[in-house]
């Protein structure tokens, strides 16, 4: 059917549906939709942070009822909670006096992954989504369990990357399950929208969907979960960093100035929230010419180590700007994958061997403990 009749069909589905006081939830003025685009419905309402658990009830018969009349998984409901008010929250995190800084309250998300490793850059087209894949493959390679989250809702790229096609499945009890890629545990936006859609959804939406791909996901047990973070400081990056036990960021950087601005702010910001930095990546750091073999630094030389060591931040290495890494990420078919052995997949593993050396030294690993482990 086309999207006209698609959305008749979806408002009928719905029309039997109240919310927790009793108003048709169709006629609730906190209710935004249903909107369809490529034949996929989304639909949200907008409650206070201290109605999410009255609304999940609903919010779970909507989805339900949204995709049995589409006949498969094309359609979401998301809660998008309002921010406090001041006053609410003065009164339910009093700032440290010392600091200056409101203790954070973080809900229990990801029980079963021992590690949250933000992968961030600021700013986008620095090549952060290509260097989350591969450092997550280089974690693969040691053995490890590991899940991939690609939180950018607006422009996704792990389905490009891993070659991923089709859409997650529900489990048992209600949860997507993660693709299978590689080895890799992954979610993203990207699979649960057709290719060309443009997301065109306001910031709460965005939280309130990143928040669900955290939370009501299947990630079982993990030893790492990387999060390919949307570029910027805002409140996405904020709701990941406050609403997950993040072990630490890893920021990726081009070697320009331009790029090392942004990328101060998101350590800035990791900083801010008490988010340890496990280190800076150079990407792009010069470019290998195919022909001659010559080295070329495109962006200068060595900016984003030399601002690693200002900020007293890791080091964790410089990554070339190679015809083989674009290939085989056009392809999907990731570098560390296709060529373990070679010079940019043995560049890849030594930097995940030093992540998760810095992982495992960290402080908070003894008092974090796996349920099921």
């Amino acid at each position: 059917m086309d999207d006209a009749d698609l959305l008749a069909a979806a408002r009928e589905a719905l029309a039997g549906l109240a919310l927790p006081d009793g108003t048709p939830l169709l006629e609730a003025g906190t209710v935004s939709g249903p909107v369809v685009s490529g034949g996929r419905i989304s639909l949200a309402i907008s409650i206070t942070a201290e109605d999410a658990a009255s609304f999940a009830d609903i919010r779970s018969r909507a989805e339900t009822a949204l995709r049995a009349m589409s006949g498969g998984d094309g359609a979401i409901v998301v809660l998008t909670a309002e921010k406090q008010s001041a006053a609410k929250q003065s009164a339910a995190a009093p700032p440290d006096l010392g600091t200056g800084k409101a203790p954070v309250t973080k809900p229990p998300v990801l029980s079963g992954v021992r590690h949250v490793v933000a992968v961030a850059s600021g700013k986008g087209g620095v090549g952060k989504s290509t260097t989350s894949v591969n450092l997550a493959l280089g974690l693969r390679s040691l053995g490890l369990k590991v899940g991939i989250l690609d939180a950018d809702i607006h422009g996704p790229s792990l389905p490009t990357l891993l070659a991923l096609h089709g859409r997650p499945r529900l489990g048992k009890d209600r949860r997507l399950r993660p693709m299978q890629a590689f080895g890799l545990q992954a979610m993203s936006m990207g699979l649960m929208v057709d290719q060309e859609t443009a997301m065109v959804w306001r910031g709460p939406m965005v939280m309130s969907a990143i928040t669900q791909m955290l939370s009501d996901v299947d990630w079982g047990t993990l030893d790492v979960l990387i999060i390919d973070m949307p570029p910027g400081t805002g409140d996405a990056q904020l709701a990941i960093a406050q609403g997950t036990d993040l072990a630490g960021a890893v920021i990726v950087s081009t070697p320009q100035d331009l790029a090392l601005i942004d990328a101060r702010r998101g350590i800035a910001m990791f900083r801010k929230v008490d988010v340890p930095i496990l280190g800076v990546i150079e990407n792009m750091a010069h470019f290998i010419c195919p022909d001659c073999g010559g080295r070329h630094a495109l962006f200068g030389e060595g900016g984003a180590q030399a601002e690693a060591r200002r900020l007293g931040a890791p080091y964790l290495g410089a990554v070339p700007l190679t015809m083989e890494l674009r290939r085989a990420s056009d392809s999907g078919q990731p570098i560390v994958a296709l060529d373990p052995d070679g010079p940019l997949g043995q560049l890849y593993a030594g930097m995940a061997r030093t992540l998760w050396s810095a992982l495992e030294a960290a402080p908070h690993t003894d008092q974090k403990t796996l349920k099921g482990v």
